[in-house]
């Protein structure tokens, strides 16, 4: 019963926010670029109004060392082909406690893109120890350009666009997590 719940606020929280954009037709909506950067002013995509947006984990800790400083944060794990594809897809917003954490088997060259992403994300990538590659900052809402991660990266972490910079994140600085911690 609490699953069907979960989902059915979720949609319900997806259509409320494909609403309030306005709709131009029939599963879409035009958004209004009004709603603190968050959203973009092009068309919701169709996709969104039946893709399942259902969290795929219980929210974990995830810390990051930065400076003299410590800033925690809740993340889901994306951690399957399924999942990774899907990330933040549709996703009416995302808190600035909050994030994603896509996991890897192997370490190599990434790249990200924003197609379906409704919230603009600074896209952090990850080597094995823990230490932060490279940050793109500010991704774009439903830009389907490939965001490279400038180096071998085994993890990715998604969080609110700005918020690297707000935080003063940079390469070098330390994700604390048990992803980048394995024997």
């Amino acid at each position: 019963m609490t699953v069907i719940y979960v989902k059915t606020a979720l949609i319900a929280a997806v259509a409320a926010t494909l609403i309030s954009f306005g709709a131009s037709s029939p599963g879409i909506a035009q958004g209004s670029g009004q709603n603190s950067g968050q959203n973009s002013s092009k068309a919701i995509p169709a996709q969104c109004l039946s893709m399942d947006i259902s969290p795929y984990s219980p929210p974990e800790l995830l810390s990051i060392r930065h400076g003299k400083a410590e800033t925690r944060f809740q993340v889901e794990i994306a951690n399957t082909d399924e999942t990774r594809e899907q990330g933040l897809m549709c996703r009416p917003e995302l808190a600035a406690d909050r994030g994603m954490l896509f996991e890897f088997k192997d370490l190599r060259e990434r790249n990200f893109w924003m197609q379906n992403t409704i919230v603009g994300l600074d896209i952090v990538y990850i080597a094995q120890n823990g230490s932060i590659v490279s940050i793109q900052k500010n991704a774009k809402p439903f830009d389907r350009t490939p965001l490279p991660s400038h180096g071998a990266a085994s993890g990715v972490l998604e969080i609110q666009a700005g918020l690297s910079d707000k935080l003063g994140l940079k390469p070098g600085d330390k994700v604390i997590h048990p992803f980048f911690h394995k024997p």
